[in-house]
C-alpha cells in the first residue's frame, strides 16, 4: 500500500494508465480480477492508486489488454517497481502538506517541466532570499525552524534543474519582473539569479509581455509535467487558495497543454527575454 496508505502520484499514474488500457480493450472491472486473480475490490484500489500493482500483476493485464508497446510496459513496471519508495521529500513530510509533495513527485520523476506564473517567480528561479521574503509575506505566521525546512525544500527541488535531470521552461509576466513584490536589493538578487540559470542548456526563460493584453489573465498558475523522451503532458499542478490540485485527465491535459503553447508562442523569445531582464535590472541599479 502507498505510504500513509493515501495515493501517491506514481500509484496513481500507473493506476490511471492500467484503467485506460482496460476500457480501450473494452473489458471491466471483474474481468480484470480474473486475469490476475484477484477480486474486483483489489482492481478498483489498483486503479484508483490506493494499493500499488506487482509487477506480475502488470504483465498480466497489459498481457490480456493487447499492449505490446515495450516501452509503455517498461515505463509501467518501473512505476510498480518504484510506487512505494519513499523520495527525498518524505523527510520533510512533518513540514509540508500531501500536495506539496504530490507536486515534489511529479517534479522528480519528470523529464520536462514548464511552469506559467503571472505573479511571482516560478520556484524553481527563486533565491532563497526571495523565497523566505515571500513566505513571511502570508498571513499565517510560521515557526523560524518551518521556514528553514520549506527553503531547504526549495533547494533541494532546484537540484535536479541544476543537475540537468530535466529540461525546464518556464514563463513568467511582465509584470513579475518589473513590479518587485520583495524589497529592491532581493529583487536585483533575483533578476540576475534568473539570467544565471536562464543561460543554462536545459532551462528556457521566456517573458509574457503586456503587450499581448488580458492573455496573462486567462490561468492562473500552472506547472506541466511529462515524463519520458517526448514532451507530451502527462500531468498538471494548479496553484489555488487550497493548496496544489493535480489533474490527470486527458481533457485536462490536452487544455493545459494547448493553454501553455499559446502563453510561449505569445512571449518574447528567450533571448529578448533576457535582454528585457537585463535592462530592467540596469534600471535598478541606476
Amino acid at each position: 500500500m502507498p505510504a500513509g496508505g493515501r495515493p501517491t502520484v506514481r500509484s496513481r499514474r500507473l493506476g490511471t494508465a492500467l484503467r485506460q488500457y482496460r476500457q480501450a480493450a473494452k473489458l471491466d472491472q471483474p474481468q480484470a480480477a480474473e486475469i490476475i486473480a484477484a477480486s474486483q475490490a483489489r482492481v478498483s484500489r489498483l486503479e484508483s492508486g490506493h494499493v500499488t500493482a506487482r509487477v506480475i500483476e502488470v504483465r498480466l493485464l497489459l498481457d490480456a489488454y493487447g499492449v505490446e508497446d515495450l516501452a509503455v510496459r517498461a515505463k509501467l513496471e518501473e512505476l510498480a517497481k518504484h510506487s512505494r519508495n519513499r523520495g527525498w521529500w518524505l523527510e520533510h513530510a512533518a513540514h509540508v502538506r500531501p500536495d506539496y509533495l504530490d507536486h515534489i513527485a511529479l517534479e522528480d520523476d519528470a523529464t520536462y517541466i514548464r511552469e506559467w506564473q503571472q505573479v511571482l517567480v516560478p520556484g524553481l528561479l527563486q533565491t532563497s532570499a526571495y523565497t523566505e521574503a515571500v513566505i513571511r509575506t502570508s498571513p499565517t505566521y510560521m515557526e523560524p525552524e518551518r521556514v528553514a525546512q520549506l527553503l531547504k525544500v526549495r533547494e533541494s527541488r532546484q537540484a535536479k534543474i541544476e543537475e540537468g535531470g530535466a529540461r525546464y521552461s518556464a514563463i513568467i509576466w511582465e509584470a513579475v519582473i518589473t513590479h518587485p513584490l520583495v524589497s529592491a536589493d532581493v529583487h536585483r538578487e533575483q533578476l540576475s539569479a534568473i539570467l544565471e540559470v536562464g543561460d543554462r542548456k536545459n532551462v528556457a526563460v521566456q517573458v509574457l509581455p503586456f503587450s499581448v493584453g488580458a492573455l496573462a489573465t486567462v490561468t492562473s498558475a500552472f506547472s506541466t509535467f511529462s515524463f519520458d523522451s517526448d514532451p507530451v503532458v502527462e500531468a498538471v499542478a494548479l496553484e489555488n487558495l487550497r493548496g496544489t490540485s493535480v489533474l490527470e485527465g486527458p481533457e485536462d491535459l490536452a487544455a493545459y497543454a494547448n493553454m501553455y503553447d499559446l502563453l510561449r508562442s505569445s512571449a518574447l523569445a528567450p533571448d529578448a527575454s533576457a535582454k528585457l531582464i537585463r535592462d530592467i535590472l540596469r534600471s535598478t541599479e541606476d
